[in-house]
Protein backbone atom coordinates (compact mmCIF):
# COMPACT_ATOMS: atom_id res chain seq x y z
CA UNK A 1 0.00 0.00 0.00
CA UNK A 2 2.80 2.44 0.88
CA UNK A 3 4.64 1.57 -2.32
CA UNK A 4 1.53 2.40 -4.34
CA UNK A 5 1.11 5.64 -2.42
CA UNK A 6 4.77 6.61 -3.05
CA UNK A 7 4.43 5.78 -6.74
CA UNK A 8 1.41 8.03 -7.11
CA UNK A 9 3.04 10.97 -5.29
CA UNK A 10 4.96 12.20 -8.37
CA UNK A 11 1.74 12.02 -10.37
CA UNK A 12 -0.06 14.04 -7.72
CA UNK A 13 2.71 16.63 -7.72
CA UNK A 14 2.63 16.82 -11.51
CA UNK A 15 -1.16 17.15 -11.45
CA UNK A 16 -1.00 19.98 -8.91
CA UNK A 17 1.78 21.76 -10.79
CA UNK A 18 -0.14 21.46 -14.05
CA UNK A 19 -3.31 22.85 -12.50
CA UNK A 20 -1.36 25.70 -10.98
CA UNK A 21 0.44 26.45 -14.25
CA UNK A 22 -2.82 26.46 -16.18
CA UNK A 23 -4.50 28.42 -13.38
CA UNK A 24 -7.45 26.08 -13.41
CA UNK A 25 -9.58 26.30 -10.32
CA UNK A 26 -10.99 22.87 -9.47
CA UNK A 27 -14.62 22.76 -8.49
CA UNK A 28 -16.99 20.33 -6.87
CA UNK A 29 -15.72 16.80 -6.34
CA UNK A 30 -12.33 17.60 -7.89
CA UNK A 31 -11.75 20.26 -5.25
CA UNK A 32 -12.51 17.79 -2.46
CA UNK A 33 -10.10 15.23 -3.93
CA UNK A 34 -7.34 17.84 -4.23
CA UNK A 35 -7.90 19.06 -0.68
CA UNK A 36 -7.72 15.47 0.57
CA UNK A 37 -4.50 14.89 -1.39
CA UNK A 38 -3.03 18.08 0.03
CA UNK A 39 -3.90 17.02 3.57
CA UNK A 40 -2.40 13.59 2.96
CA UNK A 41 0.82 15.11 1.62
CA UNK A 42 0.98 17.39 4.65
CA UNK A 43 0.46 14.42 6.96
CA UNK A 44 3.33 12.53 5.29
CA UNK A 45 5.76 15.25 6.41
CA UNK A 46 6.70 15.36 10.06
CA UNK A 47 7.78 18.51 11.82
CA UNK A 48 10.76 18.38 14.12
CA UNK A 49 10.40 19.44 17.72
CA UNK A 50 11.39 23.11 18.01
CA UNK A 51 13.82 22.45 20.87
CA UNK A 52 15.62 19.86 18.73
CA UNK A 53 15.84 22.35 15.88
CA UNK A 54 17.24 25.04 18.20
CA UNK A 55 19.87 22.69 19.64
CA UNK A 56 21.00 21.44 16.24
CA UNK A 57 21.07 24.91 14.63
CA UNK A 58 23.13 26.31 17.50
CA UNK A 59 25.45 23.31 17.29
CA UNK A 60 26.01 23.84 13.55
CA UNK A 61 26.79 27.51 14.11
CA UNK A 62 29.13 26.83 17.04
CA UNK A 63 31.06 24.30 14.95
CA UNK A 64 31.71 26.90 12.22
CA UNK A 65 35.38 27.96 12.39
CA UNK A 66 34.49 31.61 11.69
CA UNK A 67 32.01 31.89 14.56
CA UNK A 68 32.83 32.61 18.19
CA UNK A 69 30.73 29.97 20.02
CA UNK A 70 30.21 32.36 22.94
CA UNK A 71 28.30 34.75 20.67
CA UNK A 72 25.87 32.16 19.31
CA UNK A 73 22.30 32.54 20.58
CA UNK A 74 18.76 31.90 19.34
CA UNK A 75 18.47 35.53 18.22
CA UNK A 76 21.99 36.22 16.88
CA UNK A 77 22.26 38.15 13.62
CA UNK A 78 24.77 36.58 11.25
CA UNK A 79 26.42 39.88 10.31
CA UNK A 80 25.97 42.08 13.38
CA UNK A 81 26.41 39.55 16.18
CA UNK A 82 28.48 36.78 14.61
CA UNK A 83 30.52 38.90 12.18
CA UNK A 84 29.75 36.76 9.13
CA UNK A 85 29.92 38.14 5.60
CA UNK A 86 27.62 37.11 2.76
CA UNK A 87 29.84 34.20 1.69
CA UNK A 88 29.92 32.95 5.28
CA UNK A 89 26.12 33.14 5.34
CA UNK A 90 25.97 30.91 2.26
CA UNK A 91 28.25 28.41 3.99
CA UNK A 92 26.00 28.44 7.06
CA UNK A 93 22.91 27.80 4.93
CA UNK A 94 24.70 24.92 3.19
CA UNK A 95 25.66 23.44 6.57
CA UNK A 96 22.03 23.73 7.72
CA UNK A 97 20.85 22.01 4.52
CA UNK A 98 23.25 19.16 5.21
CA UNK A 99 22.33 18.90 8.90
CA UNK A 100 18.59 18.73 8.24
CA UNK A 101 18.64 16.98 4.83
CA UNK A 102 16.93 19.97 3.19
CA UNK A 103 17.35 21.93 0.03
CA UNK A 104 16.65 25.57 0.76
CA UNK A 105 15.69 27.48 -2.39
CA UNK A 106 17.88 30.51 -3.16
CA UNK A 107 14.98 32.91 -2.68
CA UNK A 108 14.43 31.55 0.83
CA UNK A 109 18.14 31.35 1.62
CA UNK A 110 18.48 35.06 0.82
CA UNK A 111 15.97 35.81 3.58
CA UNK A 112 17.91 33.91 6.25
CA UNK A 113 19.93 36.53 8.12
CA UNK A 114 19.87 35.28 11.69
CA UNK A 115 19.75 32.23 13.88
CA UNK A 116 16.06 32.93 14.47
CA UNK A 117 15.41 32.88 10.71
CA UNK A 118 17.10 29.49 10.38
CA UNK A 119 15.18 28.05 13.33
CA UNK A 120 11.84 29.30 11.99
CA UNK A 121 12.52 27.97 8.50
CA UNK A 122 13.62 24.51 9.63
CA UNK A 123 10.93 24.16 12.33
CA UNK A 124 8.22 24.98 9.78
CA UNK A 125 9.57 22.65 7.09
CA UNK A 126 7.79 19.26 7.06
CA UNK A 127 10.66 17.47 5.31
CA UNK A 128 13.40 18.46 7.78
CA UNK A 129 15.02 15.37 9.25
Amino acid sequence: MQAARRASTPLRALHGALLQRLRVQPTGAAWGVLRAMSGEAHAQGTYLDRSQVVDRVLSVLKSNAKVDPAKVSETASFQQDLGLDSLDEVEVVMAIEEEFALEIPDAEADKIKSTRDVIEYVASHPRAK
